[in-house]
């Protein structure tokens, strides 16, 4: 149980930190550009459901996160948010394109395409741009700062340290699962995704260092760190330890070996955890040639990795509605599948 607690800690630090200093991006891009970059998706429904559906099929869980941080600051709409969750496929899509690279696209294309025409129905029928309401009820500011000052205060001292501290144990590898592997960098793997991310995180050591007192402590200390970070850590935490206790106990894949007839209904109940693991089973086992590849869709569709977590810390409605929508279209490959066979 020790290695469960630990296992749940190292996972809750790396989502959280990637969250919050995607969230620092976004804020100080928001605010440099006055508002335009991301309000000019709040234009074109179409241009934020195709956004969204992009970065949820780019590999991990980044892009996923930028959504979510997008969606809960009122900057994209319900059915881009819903895009992207059914486009992503967590951590688990380096698996896939580790072990079957050719039917890793197909399923990757299959979850795009669901992704951009579900967005679409969703904002004609909810309305383009709707929000579910979200703990927060609040958009990222861009009002002018009335001190342009600038201090070495504590607060900014400490999130530069925080934010060093961080990306140094990213990209050495503390923070990842199991052993790196050593045979050099592969542009597919999680390891360069996070020196991608390390490299991104330059421009908020940089706006740490060079930005006005307003910015360091209103956006992004009290906004981001005060506000945002306790509840993702909290509910990232929680969540992560009764999965991990859940699965100690339970055996998933044997269970699945003896009851094939119950494994797509499974595979859209597992696909229901928000976090990227248990999902790998599936993965094994279409790899292995002992489940079909409608069941890996179904499961597919329905998880979302650790994408959503930030999501239910500010909007449990969103993303229990989310969810309900992504079983729905599963189950239509399950009886789809039935009819076939």
């Amino acid at each position: 149980m020790l290695d469960v607690f630990l296992e749940a800690l190292r996972s809750a630090i790396l989502i959280s930190g990637l969250v919050v200093i995607m969230m620092m991006l976004i804020e100080f891009f928001n605010v440099e550009s006055e508002g335009r970059l991301f309000k000019s998706l709040g234009k074109s429904g179409f241009t934020q459901v195709l956004v969204s559906a992009l970065l949820g099929a780019v590999p991990g869980c980044v892009g996923g996160f930028a959504v979510v941080s997008l969606y809960t600051h009122r900057l994209l709409g319900f059915g881009a948010l819903l895009a992207m969750m059914i486009a992503t496929a967590g951590d688990e899509s380096f698996m896939m394109l580790a072990m079957f690279p050719g039917k890793a696209a197909l399923l990757f294309a299959i979850l795009f395409c669901l992704a951009v025409v579900v967005g679409l129905v969703t904002d004609r029928i909810s309305g383009r741009g709707a929000v579910i309401p979200t703990r927060l009820e609040d958009s990222y500011e861009t009002h002018e700062a009335p001190d342009k000052g600038r201090h070495a205060g504590w607060r900014r001292i400490v999130m530069f340290v925080g934010v060093l501290v961080f990306i140094a144990a990213l990209l050495a590898g503390f923070l990842e699962e199991g052993e790196a592997e050593a045979d050099g960098l592969n542009l597919l793997s999680e390891e360069w995704m996070f020196w991608a991310f390390g490299a991104l995180s330059l421009v908020i050591l940089g706006a740490l260092i060079f930005a006005s007192d307003h910015f360091v402590e209103e956006h992004l200390w009290e906004h981001i760190v005060c506000k945002h970070l306790p509840s993702i850590f909290a509910w990232t935490f929680g969540v992560l330890v009764v999965i991990g206790t859940l699965f100690h106990f339970v055996d998933l894949e044997t269970w699945i070996g003896d009851n094939t007839a119950w494994m797509i209904l499974l595979a859209i109940l597992v696909g229901f955890i928000p976090e990227s693991g248990p999902h790998l089973v599936f993965v094994t086992l279409f790899a292995s040639g002992v489940i079909p590849f409608p069941v890996l869709l179904a499961n597919s569709i329905v998880q979302d990795g650790h994408a959503s977590l930030p999501l239910i810390a500010d909007s449990k409605k969103s993303f229990l509605i989310a969810k309900g929508v992504k079983v729905a279209l599963a189950s239509v490959v399950f009886v789809v599948w039935g009819l076939l066979l």
